[in-house]
C-alpha cells in the first residue's frame, strides 16, 4: 500500500511541532485537520508519558484511522500508535472499543495510556474476566474502552438476555480497533462464544476411555497422515465388538460408535501438556498460536468429556445453549474496524476476503539488523535435539541471552531438563506458568539469560537488552522447530533485533518433526553430510511446502466453517433486530391487543404493556435455543447427504433458512398461548455461564463415521 498520504501528513505534523510544543496548554484535536491532530498527539503523548512518538508511529496511527490493519514490527511501539488512533476515532465522536488478546493487555495498556488520553480530553476504562456489571457499564460508558475480545463477546451475549432495556451494558457497536489482528481476525476467528443455562453433568462413558487404552496403533487402529482422523482397522472394530457385544456400524444406533470415537480421540489425538494441561483438578486446554492456557474454552460434541474421562477426572457441567455468537461474527457487527499486529502481510488475503481489510506495512524506525541463519536440519528429532542442546550451551558460555521457542508445554519442559542436566538453568514460560509472564520476558534480554518458551504472540511485553548485551551480539532467539504457521516463527524471531538492537535467530528442524511427517509424507528426505546437518536444498524446500501446506489446510478449514456460520450469523442479526424492536417499544403490546382485544382491555392499564413485552421476548428467547439446538443437530448429520450426491453445504443452507421463516410464526403462536393463560409461564435460567467453543480439530462425529463408512465401502469393491 502506498504510504505517500500519510508521509506527507506526518511531515506537516512535524513542521507544525515547534509552535504546538510552545503551548503551555494543549488545544483539543481538531479531526478535520490531520496535521494538527498528529502534532498535538505527538506533544501530549511527550508530555504525559514521556514517549514522544516516531514518524513511523503515526504513519500507524494513520493508517489505523483510514480502517487499516498496520503491520508493525515488535517493538515498534504499536500500543502508543494504538491509542492515539482510538483518540482520533473518539473524537470524531465515535465510541471505540480496543480488542485485546487477554486480561493483562487490556489493562495494561488501558492504564498506561491514561494520561495521554486525559490530555487529549478523551475518557478511557478497561474490563476483565473479573470486573463486576457495574464495572463494566462504567467502562463501557468511556469514550474508549480496552477489553479481551472474548468478554467483550461474552457482554454482548449476556445483554442479549436482557429483559429490561435499562439493564443493557454494551452500546452500539462503531469502531473495533483490534491489537494482535491476525490472531484474532485469523486464527480465532471462527471460535463460537457460549450463553449456556439450564446446566446439567456433562456425559461420558468412562468404561470407553479404558477400553480405548488397549487398543494398539497400526494394529487396532490407524491415525490419518495430517493427524486429525483416527480409525478403527477392520481387527480393532472386530475386537471391540466382541468387548462388547454390540455392532459397530449400525446406523440406526450411533450412540455406541460416537462414544467410541470419542474416546479413541481423545486417546490417540489430544495429548496432555501438548494440547491441554490438567490443573486444579480440571482439563485446561492451550490455544495454540499463543502457548498459552485458553481460559474458559472447551471442545464440543462430547469431546471435551472424553478427555476428562481420559483424565478420570468428573465431567464439567454441560447445558442448553441460549445463544452463541462467533469472533469473526462479533467483530462483523462494528461498522468500522481497523488493526495493528507484527504479521499482517501473511493473512492479507484473508483479511481481504473475510472482512474487506487492506493491510499497511508500516516501516521499522530504525534499519533491522538482526541476523536471522538459515535453517539448521536434522534427519531426526534425536540428532536435533542433541545439535540443540549444544548451540544453547555454546552461546551461554558468552554471557549472551538465549531465548528459546518450543512448539508446546511438553517440549518446553522437556527441553528444560535436558540444559539443566548440563548444569545450566532456564527460566521456564509455557502455559502452566503464564501468570509470571511479564516479568519472565521482561528479564530474557539480561546477560546469561536462558528464557525457554512456548509461542511469543501477545506476550505484550518488550525485550530489552541488558548492559553489555550488544556487544555481544544482542538477544539470540533459537526455534526447537518450524510452526504450522510462518506468522507464529516471524513472531518469534521478531523478539530480537527491536528498535535497531543487535540479535540473532536461526530454527533448529528435523525431517522427523510432526509438521515435516504430517503434511509432506509421501516425500523422501534427503540424506545428511558427514556432519549430521542435511544441507541439500531439497531439505529446506520440504520444510516451506509442509509448511505451506499447512497454512492452506488452516485456511480451507476457515473457508468452510465461515460457510456454515455465516447463514447462523445473518439469522442471528435478524433475530436481535426483533428482539430489540420488542424491548424498547410497542409491538409486542400492538401484536398483542390486535390478536386478543377482549384479553387486552381486561388487564390492568399500568401493567399490560409490560406484560406483553416480556411474553413476546420470552417466546423469542425460546424459539431462538431450540433453533440454535436444531443448526447443531442438523450440522451434526448433514455429512450423511454426500452418500446421495448432495451437497452438505446447500442442503444444510436449505433446511436452516427454511427452520427459520417457521420461527416467526411460532413465536406469535406461543406468545398469544401465554398471553391468554391464566398464569403464563416465562421461567428463565436461574444461572448462566459463558465459555468459548474451541474448534473441534476433528470435524463432527457424523464426518468420522461418513468417513469411516465411505472407506468400508471402497475398501469391499476392491
Amino acid at each position: 500500500m502506498n504510504l505517500t498520504p500519510y508521509r506527507k501528513i506526518v511531515k506537516a505534523a512535524a513542521d507544525r511541532g515547534d509552535r504546538i510544543g510552545g503551548l503551555d496548554e494543549l488545544p483539543t484535536p481538531d479531526m478535520s485537520d490531520l496535521v494538527e491532530f498528529c502534532a498535538v498527539a505527538r506533544e501530549a503523548a511527550d508530555r504525559t508519558l514521556g514517549l514522544r512518538p516516531y514518524d513511523v508511529q503515526l504513519l500507524g496511527t494513520l493508517a489505523l484511522l483510514d480502517g487499516k490493519v498496520a503491520e508493525m514490527a515488535t517493538g515498534e511501539g504499536k500500543t502508543l500508535s494504538g491509542a492515539m488512533a482510538a483518540a482520533g476515532y473518539a473524537l470524531q465522536g465515535k465510541r471505540v472499543h480496543v480488542m485485546s488478546v487477554n486480561d493483562y493487555l487490556a489493562r495494561r495498556d488501558a492504564e498506561w495510556m491514561a494520561p495521554f488520553y486525559e490530555a487529549v480530553g478523551v475518557s478511557v476504562g478497561w474490563i476483565g474476566q473479573g470486573s463486576t456489571p457495574e464495572e463494566r457499564r462504567e467502562a463501557y460508558a468511556k469514550n474508549v474502552t480496552y477489553g479481551p475480545v472474548s468478554e467483550i463477546g461474552f457482554d454482548v451475549l449476556r445483554d442479549r438476555l436482557r429483559t429490561d432495556a435499562s439493564a443493557i451494558i454494551v452500546p452500539d457497536p462503531e469502531v473495533a480497533l483490534i491489537d494482535e489482528a491476525d490472531s484474532v481476525l485469523v486464527d480465532e476467528a471462527r471460535v463460537p462464544l457460549v450463553m449456556a443455562g439450564a446446566s446439567d453433568a456433562g456425559s461420558a462413558v468412562p468404561e470407553m476411555a479404558v477400553l480405548v487404552r488397549q487398543l494398539i496403533r497400526g494394529y487396532h487402529y490407524e491415525i490419518d497422515d495430517q493427524a486429525r482422523n483416527v480409525y478403527l482397522t477392520q481387527k480393532g472394530a472386530e475386537t471391540v465388538e466382541n468387548l462388547l457385544g454390540v455392532e459397530l456400524y449400525d446406523e440406526h444406533e450411533p450412540g455406541t460408535l460416537i462414544e467410541l470415537n470419542l474416546a479413541l480421540h481423545a486417546h490417540a489425538l489430544l495429548s496432555r501438556d501438548v494440547d491441554y494441561i490438567v490443573r486444579d483438578g480440571k482439563v485446561q486446554l492451550i490455544n495454540p498460536s499463543r502457548g498459552r492456557v485458553a481460559m474458559l474454552q472447551r471442545w464440543p460434541n462430547g469431546l471435551q468429556a472424553a478427555v476428562e474421562a481420559k483424565e478420570a477426572l468428573p465431567p464439567s457441567e454441560k447445558g442448553e445453549i441460549l445463544d452463541s455468537i462467533t469472533v469473526q461474527g462479533l467483530v462483523r457487527r462494528y461498522p468500522t474496524v481497523c488493526g495493528m499486529t507484527g504479521t499482517a502481510v501473511a493473512v492479507s488475503e484473508q483479511l481481504g476476503e473475510f472482512y474487506g481489510l487492506k493491510v499497511a506495512v508500516i516501516p521499522s524506525n530504525r534499519p533491522c539488523v538482526r541476523k536471522d541463519e538459515p535453517d539448521r536440519i536434522y534427519p531426526t528429532v534425536p540428532d536435533k535435539d542433541a545439535a540443540l542442546v549444544e548451540e544453547i550451551q555454546e552461546a551461554h558460555a558468552t554471557g549472551r541471552p538465549i531465548l528459546i521457542g518450543t512448539l508446546d508445554v511438553a517440549e518446553s519442559e522437556s527441553l528444560a531438563k535436558l540444559l539443566q542436566r548440563r548444569n545450566l538453568r532456564p527460566v521456564v514460560l509455557n502455559a502452566k506458568n503464564d501468570a509470571e509472564e511479564a516479568t519472565i520476558i521482561a528479564k530474557a534480554g539480561e546477560r546469561d539469560a536462558i528464557t525457554v518458551s512456548t509461542q511469543m504472540a501477545g506476550r505484550g511485553t518488550d525485550i530489552r537488552l541488558g548492559d553489555g548485551v550488544a556487544e555481544l551480539g544482542g538477544l539470540y532467539v533459537i526455534g526447537s522447530g518450524r510452526h504450522a504457521s510462518s506468522r507464529l516463527d516471524d513472531q518469534l524471531r521478531g523478539r530480537a533485533g527491536r528498535q535497531g538492537d543487535p540479535g540473532g535467530s536461526v530454527f533448529f528442524v528435523s525431517m522427523g518433526d510432526e509438521l515435516i511427517t504430517q503434511f509432506t509424507p509421501d516425500e523422501r528426505p534427503p540424506a545428511a553430510d558427514a556432519d549430521g546437518l542435511v544441507r541439500h536444498r531439497r531439505g529446506a524446500y520440504l520444510v516451506g511446502h509442509a509448511q505451506r501446506v499447512a497454512e492452506g489446510v488452516n485456511l480451507q478449514i476457515h473457508r468452510n466453517t465461515w460457510r456454515y456460520t455465516r447463514l447462523l450469523e445473518q439469522q442471528r442479526e435478524l433475530i436481535m433486530e426483533w428482539r430489540d424492536k420488542v424491548l424498547h417499544g410497542d409491538s409486542a403490546a400492538k401484536a398483542l391487543a390486535a390478536a386478543d382485544p377482549e384479553r387486552w382491555a381486561s388487564l390492568p392499564e399500568e401493567t399490560r404493556q409490560e406484560t406483553a413485552r416480556q411474553i413476546v421476548l420470552h417466546a423469542i428467547d425460546q424459539c431462538w435455543t431450540e433453533h440454535l439446538a436444531f443448526l447443531t443437530d442438523l450440522r451434526e448429520g448433514i455429512h450423511l447427504r454426500a452418500l446421495g450426491r448432495m451437497s452438505p453445504v446447500d442442503e444444510f443452507h436449505r433446511e436452516a433458512v427454511a427452520e427459520y421463516k417457521s420461527l416467526q410464526a411460532e413465536v406469535e403462536r406461543r406468545s398469544l398461548e401465554s398471553f391468554e393463560a391464566p398464569e403464563p409461564d416465562l421461567k428463565r435460567p436461574e444461572a448462566t455461564w459463558t465459555y468459548l467453543v474451541q474448534d473441534n480439530p476433528f470435524g463432527t462425529e457424523w464426518d468420522r463415521i461418513l468417513k469411516r463408512m465411505s472407506s468400508g465401502a471402497r475398501a469391499s469393491r476392491t
